[in-house]
């Protein structure tokens, strides 16, 4: 079931940027379950692509995160692959749980209020940067 959530990842990255695909097929292949840090306390943040306007990581989150309020210039898509987190968007609160995807816009005012110890939360980011950025 992982592997086909990041099939369909994949898939909607392909369809935003069709030149990532050129480049992922030459890359070697990387298990987004693998070399997960142990981490005791905060988040982990490991760049996997970085091309043009897109950025995309692998975020590991413990149980005891920093609740730091964002609002970035840019897109963001996360999928939860692994736990449950509570995200704070436009002061509204968002469950989700293995398999929910969240889009955030641009200037959007967003937070993680809370995630799971067993299993710790893995998440799959897509960052889209303006051209001009």
């Amino acid at each position: 079931m992982i592997s086909g959530l990041f099939c369909a990842c994949l898939k909607i990255i392909i369809s935003v940027c069709p030149t990532i695909f050129y480049i992922l097929k030459g890359m070697p292949s990387k298990n987004l379950f693998s070399a997960v840090p142990g981490l005791s306390q905060g988040e982990s943040f490991d760049e996997l692509l970085r091309h043009k306007n897109i950025l995309i990581e692998r975020i590991v989150s413990t149980d005891k995160i920093e609740a730091k309020l964002y609002n970035q210039p840019q897109d963001e898509w996360v999928a939860l692959l692994q736990g449950k987190a509570k995200l704070e968007l436009s002061g509204k609160e968002i469950d989700l749980s293995r398999g929910d995807t969240c889009f955030i816009p641009a200037h959007t005012p967003h937070r993680v209020i809370a995630t799971s110890t067993k299993p710790r939360c893995i998440w799959l980011a897509i960052h889209i940067f303006a051209d001009d950025q």
